[in-house]
């Protein structure tokens, strides 16, 4: 069969003669009837048919993942025949989903046993929560008796899988299901979990595997690393797709009909007054804003300005910051109506239990269209409700995207998910965790390995190389204090572990995310403040950043330290609140594109504008104060420079005292121009032996240098033969690739973080990680983890697939490059040549500035009028 659509629909009849008589009289006076992926999926799971469900929020997936196990697992105790052991794991991202579904489970199973007791019969079905969270006499409790549903989480389903006591009541677990899969899949923690549940389908054969999904695309994608391969053949599953079941109600709104002619208090006034109108109107709304510091603020100022309706306590906060306490306060507030309104940041996208919400507001673009939908989903809770939306824009990059953006939604045209491939930091830690389970054959090792969908492509070589470093193949790596953790006997190809306190070593070091911290910067001995590690990472020696209102260059770091000068009346490179972006999707970028080519073409019609506006009202679901808004800023554009679009680039070339500036209105995304540029500036660094300016945003790049700058020479050298190579030469010596060494020397168990009771800091983390990384390139640029490094900065952090396709594009004359000159940056070039300087201006200079240039643009759009008028 392999990977299948599902388009049987199963009779409510036929489902119910399948469940257990006591579970089915619960389901009728609770429900009544079946969702449409209850009708779907049921009988699947009951067959044991690996099955992932797509669906909205508020469809009944979760049920429909357990009702067939709950059936099963009755109709065993009724008879007696209940065994001590794990009978179906059940697999969370987030701890406070896992406690949700203890609840929601434990509910009708307390139910039917009252019922059943009444009847004479009695009911034992055990459920149980391991997570961090969950106390040494739990966990004693569930050796003495395994739970019959174990629910979990990724890192702590890896350590149990490698818990002697425990890991037996894994050997005929039945079913495994994996929740809100789609926010575990594009990471490294996905990556992880498809290799953890190989080891769990070693231990049990016939396992079945759920995957429960919001919206996303592809759908087959995720159900090769919901299910993974037999040597090379994808294991059979179906795909239940019922996704955009529900109604959707969204709209842009622009709070003003240009974001040019106005103020910043006009602007506060009107974003906090349509906001607020908003909420007083709906009984619940759910706020989500891009980062915590802009949850904060606009909490703050709906307490300021509208003290009467939110200082009484009807606001919540919520954000990743904030005290467990405080959340989970926050959560069972919201669940019980006693919350008018909650800002949140990300850290209520999923599905976490929050009871009824009518609306929900963006502020700002969430980049992504399933991200959107995600978030918006989160109102209409209940099957049948329908999904309420809004978003609120304030810049006029923003209106167009989040208008092309809700256009998708509303046309089902989602951007797909992309899923790391051959992460060998993760998979050293599961070679490590086989071979103390017992000893294995390599070759077994690497076939289970590639049974992974992450892993399908892995490479020999690239396995024998992990093999040779856990095997502690490079002495001279011992003197960093990195020994063997396993052995290897070429002979036989038999692996094992090495010492006593491997087992130890493995379960406190185990898990993907890296440890965070703040790093110091200084001037000399002087502390002038302090940055994020994420904000460390895009800096490049010369780099100019605002800190505490004034600018500095970046020089070098050291560990969690990093050397600047002032630098004194130089406008910065890099915005302060770069790390905290979300990068626009390389999917939506191009609708986008597409979206300023239709525009291009219908303003070389030359349509008035109230036939314009009537269009984008109807093309885009707008409010004619955002379609006001779009027009103008299309037609200043259209009217100064040229409309760029995602089958033309457009190089600017403008000048600013003794400094070139190009800037190339490349719309693909952040990761995606994050590649070009740093491809395209080391190509011109080298032609001209200067260092390269970059700013880059998700709707180009900017390239900056003092002097004659050959720009033709740089186009022709980045070619999409030596793409990767030029990268790979450009990150080196890089502060993101000495973080992401960092990082992965970290998962592969080069740097303990925990070992024999002490805990090592990130800061420890990195010293460590700089000298280790010297010895490492002693013994080769090729390092198996070094290689790690820069893949996961080429393919994760950068999107190096989708500029390999540009180039591609550019090549094959399918993307026209064309080089134009200005005077002034163009409107589609501000935000990107004047990003890194805002943070020098107050709010009422940055509007004054916006303004001079605005005049100095629209003076220059007169003249050429002028000027063609005259020569007609």
């Amino acid at each position: 069969m392999g990977i299948e659509i599902q388009t049987e629909k199963h009779e409510e009849k036929t489902i119910f003669g399948l469940m257990n008589p006591m579970l089915a009289d619960w389901f009728r006076a609770r429900f009544g009837s079946f969702t449409e992926p209850q009708l779907y999926a049921i009988p699947n799971i009951h067959y044991r048919q690996s099955t992932l469900i797509s669906a909205e929020t508020g469809t009944g997936k979760t049920l429909a993942a357990f009702m067939a196990i709950l059936s099963e697992l009755l109709n065993l105790s009724e008879a007696g025949q209940l065994e001590d052991r794990v009978y179906c794991v059940y697999i969370s991202p987030l701890r406070a989903l896992s406690n949700d579904i203890n609840r929601n489970l434990r509910e009708p199973l307390e139910e039917i046993k009252e019922k059943a007791v009444k009847q004479g019969k009695k009911i034992d079905i055990r459920v149980g929560v391991r997570t961090g969270d969950t106390t040494q006499s739990e966990r004693s409790q569930m050796l003495r008796k395994a739970p019959h549903i174990l629910i979990t989480t990724p890192e702590s389903l890896a350590i149990i899988l490698n818990a002697p006591k425990f890991r037996d009541n894994f050997k005929s677990t039945e079913w495994v299901i994996v929740d809100e899969i789609h926010s575990l899949a594009e990471n490294k923690r996905g990556v992880h979990l498809s290799l953890s549940l190989e080891r769990l389908q070693r231990l049990s054969p016939s396992i079945c595997r759920i995957g429960l999904s919001a919206t996303v695309a592809p759908l087959k994608d995720m159900a090769q690393f919901l299910v993974g391969n037999e040597k090379g053949v994808d294991r059979d599953c179906k795909i239940v797709d019922v996704s955009f079941l529900k109604k959707f109600d969204l709209k842009v709104i622009s709070p003003l009909d240009s974001f040019i002619n106005t103020t910043p208090a006009q602007i506060q006034q009107a974003l906090y007054g349509t906001l607020h109108e908003l909420i007083q109107v709906h009984k619940t709304t759910l706020v989500f804003t891009n980062t915590r510091s802009a949850t904060e603020r606009v909490v703050h100022n709906l307490k300021d300005k509208f003290p009467v309706f939110y200082e009484a306590g009807g606001i919540g906060t919520h954000h990743s910051s904030l005290s467990r306490e405080s959340r989970l306060g926050v959560e069972e507030r919201l669940k019980k109506g006693e919350l008018k309104c909650v800002v949140c940041s990300t850290s209520l996208e999923l599905g976490i239990d929050i009871g009824f919400i009518d609306l929900v507001v963006l502020l700002g673009s969430p980049k992504s269209i399933s991200r959107a939908i995600q978030r918006i989903g989160r109102s209409g809770h209940q099957l049948h409700s329908t999904v309420k939306g809004r978003i609120i824009v304030l810049d006029r990059d923003d209106l167009v995207e989040c208008s092309v953006m809700l256009k998708c939604a509303l046309e089902k045209k989602i951007d797909r998910i992309r899923i790391p491939q051959n992460c060998l930091d993760v998979l050293a830690q599961h070679i490590y965790g086989t071979a103390i389970d017992g000893q294995i054959k390599d070759s077994e090792l690497y076939a289970l390995a590639k049974q992974s969908y992450c892993y399908r492509n892995l490479a020999r070589l690239d396995f024998n190389d992990l093999v040779d470093y856990l095997a502690g193949m490079y002495a001279s790596l011992e003197t960093r204090h990195v020994y063997a953790k396993i052995w290897h006997d070429e002979k036989t190809g038999l692996i094992g572990k090495r010492g006593m306190t491997a087992r130890l070593i493995y379960m406190t070091n185990i898990g993907t995310i890296p440890d965070e911290a703040k790093i110091r910067v200084k001037i000399g001995e002087h502390t002038v403040g302090t940055i994020d590690e994420g904000f460390l990472e895009r800096l490049h020696k010369g780099d100019v950043f605002v800190l505490g209102g004034q600018s500095y260059e970046f020089r070098f770091s050291r560990g969690m330290t990093v050397q600047v000068a002032t630098a004194y009346k130089r406008p910065p490179t890099v915005p302060s609140w770069f790390s905290e972006m979300l990068p626009l999707s390389f999917d939506l970028a191009i609708e986008v594109g597409k979206f300023r080519k239709l525009m291009g073409q219908k303003l070389g019609a030359v349509q008035g504008k109230a036939e314009m506006v009537k269009f984008l009202q109807e093309h885009l679901h707008v409010n004619e104060n955002a379609a006001k808004a779009i027009h103008e800023y299309f037609l200043e554009q259209h009217s100064y420079l040229e409309i760029p679009d995602n089958g033309k680039i457009i190089v600017e070339r403008f000048a600013e005292g003794t400094i070139t500036h190009f800037v190339f209105h490349a719309l693909y995304g952040r990761r995606t121009n994050d590649a070009l540029s740093f491809a395209y500036a080391f190509a011109l660094s080298k032609i001209t032996h200067k260092d390269i300016e970059i700013s880059m945003n998700d709707n180009g790049f900017m390239l900056g240098c003092s002097g004659h700058v050959p720009i033709e020479k740089a186009l022709t050298a980045v070619n999409s033969r030596d793409l990767r190579k030029i990268l790979e030469m450009a990150v080196n010596g890089t502060e993101i690739l000495s973080r992401r060494f960092r990082h992965c020397a970290t998962r592969a168990l080069m740097i303990l973080r925990s070992y024999r009771g002490n805990t090592k800091s990130a800061g420890r983390q990195q010293m460590a990680s700089r000298l280790l990384l010297s010895a490492v390139r002693r013994i080769s640029n090729d390092f198996v983890i070094l290689r790690e490094a820069r893949r996961e900065v080429l393919e994760d952090a950068m999107d190096i697939s989708s500029a390999q396709k540009v180039v591609e594009g550019i090549e094959q004359k399918l993307i026209k490059v064309k080089q134009l000159n200005s005077t002034f940056p163009s409107p589609f070039a501000w935000g990107i040549a004047m990003q890194g300087r805002m943070d020098t201006m107050k709010m009422e200079d940055r509007f004054a500035f916006i303004k001079r240039m605005h005049g100095e643009v629209m003076e220059r759009i007169a003249e050429k009028t002028k000027a063609e008028m005259e020569e007609d």
